[in-house]
């Protein structure tokens, strides 16, 4: 009995101290009512992860289309292949028939 009065004097003791008043009420303010809480890290944290993802995407789809460049300014069959497939183009003795699937459901 003895050594649990003991703990509970040092604890009050130690709530009635006022540098562990303010370091407690700094922590709970950093914690929950700065600008830069733990949601807000969080939330930070979740959109440079997304940000980070998208980078890569466009990484690799800038590598792509940087590949079919250089393909369509260094082969002139591969920029005539393109250009009658993506644009219907035709030479002028050609004719183009465009045949559009319809989707049975």
């Amino acid at each position: 009995m003895k050594f649990e009065t003991a703990q509970m004097k040092r604890l009050i003791d130690l709530i009635k101290n006022k540098y562990f008043l303010v370091t407690l009420a700094f922590v709970v303010w950093m914690i929950f009512f700065d600008k830069n809480d733990l949601f807000s890290q969080y939330e930070y944290h979740q959109q440079l992860d997304k940000l980070k993802q998208e980078e890569a995407f466009y990484k690799i789809e800038t590598e792509k289309v940087n590949k079919d460049l250089d393909e369509l300014t260094s082969d002139k069959a591969k920029l005539e292949k393109f250009a009658r497939e993506k644009y219907l183009m035709k030479k002028d003795n050609e004719d183009v028939f465009v045949i559009i699937h319809e989707n049975k459901k």
